[in-house]
């Protein structure tokens, strides 16, 4: 019998401590101890999931998964076993093949609810038959007409921070890694891909088989199904997309087995076999999600010119900051994105040199600045370790994880040294494998490893618990810059603009010389800079975003910039580049023209992008 009651809404979860372990008796089996975690209600040290399988069927006519997902566990002679679930249709549930009760908890609008599961001190397996519905925050279903090549649907999933639970029952922390097979049914003229091994061609009946036998975070567990077509770009490399986009994807990101092997020559051994990336339907919600051997990439970084692959070299990076060594908790996300923005601008500098690479830091900068000045009346905001009590992850995955994170350990780097501090982390890398860490760990791990070894004194504990930047941080320089300013400045006080000058300049210089216009820059200044250049046609999606958000900022309406604005933000749900848009609108009281552009955009943008701009708007 079925039972459905309320159970206690908040159930704390346990995070790993590395390799911390006990025996409780010669009977009990060694188990992991996990730690109090915020976004989960999974009690692991009772009992947790290690491995998955996986077999559902894709409906595109009812926009519906349906399945069922079994686990192994790991059972401390436990009573139940807690899995998240958000606006899921559970259908039954079994332990060891049999009918089990279970109970379905208080609804919590971020959380969802605990699936509390019935079982024994003997269940080896649980299995919850299940289907998605129509509130399912980590799918997006699209139509043909919102692909590239508009003539079959797509679908992909985003399971970062915590909605793989609304399209798989599962315990939905960072710190519970788990293997995983699958098995996926879909139409026949498409093909399925996820973050496992995968099909390069596509089955005759639509039924495609997944095995992925590293152990990864719930989030990182990713599915995409449409017409898409795999090019190889070397032996372990190589990109996913529909037909019409797939040579220009290719040739973007024809470096790819060069940056695998300038990260290998940095950190250590590849340790997932393949690194593929799928190109995205625009309606994808981030730059590149680094779903193991799978990257999922948004195709606004298709330049035409490979300027904006850092994007590439940035979710490789996060096979070893991320994915091999995983954030316990999301109060600990700086240790995933800060380290990966710093290897990921060692990989650009290793193949295009340091100017390129100290072009994307101070980008990377300003972002900083900017976010931090966004942030004045809540300075806790800008800790690296946060405080996410009664808060979405989500709301921590800003530039200060990112750009403060790549910023202490840089600062890190020049006051040890750039032999010491890489051998430092390519140790880190390798003791930490498939393991997770908090922040608190790390400090204990960089005194003991790098800072006390070497005799260094280092004020580590502000950079990560204190707001703001401290005084002894990095300083970054660009010569390229200073030439994009000066270029700047001489147009602006003789309205003129040699374009020979600008010729050669990269997407960077185009972003830098476009975001530094003054206060005082005249809408005429913008009608002849835009005269010169036709940026407000621009092609390259990145110098399109900053133009963009300047003509709003400087009220500029010439050269069909503002239909080009509605355009782009109907066609792209990049969250950032929407974001951006959307609060350039909202910041300068054009509230009525960012709703009605709105109105017309929120049907392409996956849940996680609709969200934050609902909220921007006060919707």
């Amino acid at each position: 019998m079925i039972k459905i009651k309320k159970v206690a809404l908040f159930t704390p979860l346990l995070f790993v401590l590395f390799s911390s372990c006990k025996t409780e008796s010669k009977d009990q089996k060694q188990v992991v101890n996990y730690a109090e975690e915020l976004h989960s209600y999974a009690q692991p040290n009772k009992s947790v999931i290690k491995h998955l399988n996986l077999d559902i069927t894709v409906n595109f006519e009812d926009q519906v998964i349906d399945g069922v997902a079994t686990y192994t566990i790991d059972n401390n002679k436990a009573s139940e076993i807690i899995l998240d679930s958000k606006f899921l249709d559970i259908v039954k549930v079994e332990a060891d093949g049999k009918i089990t009760e279970y109970e379905l908890g208080e609804v919590n609008e971020q959380l969802g609810q605990p699936l509390t599961i019935h079982i024994t001190e003997d269940t080896k397996t649980i299995s919850v038959y299940y289907k998605t519905t129509n509130k399912t925050e980590a799918l997006q279903w699209l139509s043909p007409q919102q692909t590239a090549d508009k003539t079959h649907p797509f679908l992909f999933t985003q399971g970062q921070a915590i909605l793989t639970r609304t399209w798989i029952p599962i315990q939905d922390s960072p710190q519970i890694r788990i293997t995983y097979d699958a098995t996926v049914r879909v139409p026949k003229e498409l093909m399925a891909v996820m973050s496992a091994e995968n099909p390069k061609t596509k089955t005759a009946d639509g039924v495609y088989s997944f095995k992925m036998e590293q152990p990864i975070s719930p989030y990182l567990i990713a599915l995409a199904v449409g017409d898409i077509e795999y090019k190889a770009v070397s032996e372990r490399t190589g990109v996913y997309a529909e037909k019409s986009m797939i040579d220009k994807a290719h040739y973007e990101f024809s470096d790819m087995e060069k940056m695998v092997v300038a990260a290998e020559n940095l950190y250590g051994d590849y340790d997932w076999d393949q690194f593929d990336v799928i190109v995205l339907p625009p309606s994808f919600p981030f730059g590149g999600m680094e779903n193991p051997r799978l990257t999922f990439a948004t195709p606004t970084v298709i330049a035409g010119d490979r300027s904006l692959t850092s994007l590439i070299a940035h979710e490789l990076a996060h096979s070893w900051s991320g994915n091999l060594v995983t954030n316990a908790t999301w109060n600990d996300f700086w240790l995933n994105e800060g380290f990966t923005v710093y290897f990921e601008i060692r990989i650009m500098e290793a193949l295009y040199g340091k100017d390129r690479a100290n072009m994307i830091a101070l980008i990377g900068r300003q972002d900083l600045d900017d976010e931090i000045e966004s942030f004045k009346n809540e300075p806790n905001r800008t800790k690296l370790k946060l405080d996410l009590k009664g808060k979405n992850p989500d709301d921590g995955m800003n530039s200060i994880a990112y750009d403060k994170g790549y910023l202490f350990l840089r600062t890190l780097e020049e006051t040890v040294g750039r032999d010491k501090f890489d051998a430092f982390l390519k140790d880190y890398f390798k003791t930490h494998a498939f393991s997770t860490i908090t922040t608190e760990k790390f400090i204990d791990y960089i005194n003991t490893n790098l800072l006390e070894p070497n005799k260094v004194t280092f004020n580590t504990e502000e950079w990560i618990y204190q707001p703001g930047i401290p005084s002894n941080q990095a300083i970054i320089s660009s010569d390229k810059f200073a030439n994009a300013e000066k270029v700047l400045k001489q147009f602006l006080s003789n309205d003129t603009i040699d374009a020979s000058i600008t010729k050669d300049w990269t997407t960077l210089e185009w972003v830098h010389f476009i975001r530094n216009f003054p206060d005082t820059m005249t809408t005429e200044d913008m009608a002849r800079i835009d005269k010169a250049f036709d940026l407000s046609n621009a092609t390259n999606s990145h110098i399109a975003m900053v133009w963009y958000e300047q003509a709003i900022n400087k009220d500029y309406h010439g050269n069909n910039v503002d239909q080009n604005i509605e355009d782009f933000l109907i066609r792209v749900g990049r969250r950032w580049y929407v974001n951006t848009l959307f609060k350039a609108f909202k910041n300068n009281d054009k509230i009525d023209e960012a709703l009605a552009i709105y109105e017309k955009s929120r049907g392409n943008y996956h849940s996680v992008t609709a969200s934050t701009i609902d909220e921007l708007l006060g919707l």
